[in-house]
């Protein structure tokens, strides 16, 4: 995929935010410094492109502080905001990198159901072998014989072995299989799905738990990163599984998905303000190349409307 067509896809996904920052941004002039009702104004609209109160006012303090030396125009307005947005994602921008020795790297890949948590592991995959990493799936979401069925066709489709069990079976022993046969056969990455029933707490925290305590058997170090997918269309949902989640589940870092238009992604900036936890990778669409790891300065332009 062309770098050009990316961003272009990146615009279609952030589309809804930056629009409606646009929206209220429009007709702004101003002299050097804007006035409190114009940053009352901005404030609000930011909050409302679902940058969340904490962005939103860091945002305002840059612009209430900003000299616009030839006036205060909504473009420079927005390359003010954007800069701002940029700051605020570039400390968290980090790509998932295999680094683990011994190999394989486990990583777990966490989510409710519905985030396209499944599909994500695929493009993920997929991501690694375009830099050369064997990569091996482990279909841990023994609860749903859809999540199996679906992993299993993705993982044929990428040319992927998986390791999966009957609907029902214990997540913990199959990722056991999985971890011993990766490291038989010289795996880079075993990515393991995992259930995304958060009804039940307690149980989904005990299956975490037993999975962690039988890595740990095989490798003190694993598993090495807790990946917590997370539905873009969600908004402000999303920051409360963040929240959940890192409870629950000690998530070391963020992929988010379903950037496609209809998305809320200026949940991206709250997520990075409020958590401050790496972002992966930010996916635009089902095709297996839609996943790319997260350019925060392009990110930060598509969505004041900049870039």
């Amino acid at each position: 995929m062309s770098a050009e067509s990316w961003s272009e896809r990146l615009f279609g996904g952030f589309r809804k935010t930056s629009e409606r920052l646009t929206e209220n941004l429009a007709g702004i002039v101003s002299s050097t410094k804007l006035s409190d009702a114009q940053l009352d104004d901005i404030e609000d609209a930011l909050i409302l492109s679902d940058l969340g109160p904490r962005a939103a006012a860091r945002i305002r303090e840059r612009l209430a502080n900003e000299r616009f030396e030839r006036g205060a125009d909504e473009h420079a307005i927005k390359l003010a905001v954007a800069e701002e947005i940029a700051a605020i994602l570039r400390p968290v921008a980090k790509p998932l990198e295999i680094t683990a020795f011994p190999r394989p790297q486990v990583i777990l890949v966490i989510g409710v159901n519905g985030s396209g948590k499944t599909t994500t592991i695929a493009k993920l995959g997929h991501l690694f072998q375009e830099q050369d990493y064997g990569v091996m799936f482990a279909a841990g979401d023994t609860f749903r014989a859809a999540a199996i069925g679906q992993l299993t066709v993705w993982a044929e489709r990428i040319g992927v072995e998986v390791v999966r069990g009957p609907e029902g079976g214990d997540p913990a022993s199959i990722v056991f299989e999985g971890v011993k046969l990766a490291t038989e056969k010289g795996i880079d990455a075993l990515i393991v799905d995992t259930a995304g029933r958060l009804h039940n707490k307690r149980e989904l925290m005990d299956e975490l738990a037993k999975i962690r305590r039988v890595l740990g058997r095989i490798n003190p170090e694993a598993p090495h990163d807790v990946v917590l997918v997370l539905d873009a269309t969600n908004g402000q949902n999303a920051l409360q599984q963040i929240a959940i989640f890192k409870e629950l589940a000690g998530v070391t870092g963020l992929i988010m998905t379903k950037l496609d238009g209809t998305a809320r992604g200026g949940v991206l900036v709250a997520a990075a303000e409020q958590y401050g936890l790496p972002i992966h990778a930010i996916g635009v669409g089902e095709k297996i190349d839609d996943l790319r790891p997260f350019d925060p300065d392009l990110v930060a332009r598509v969505i004041a409307g900049v870039a």
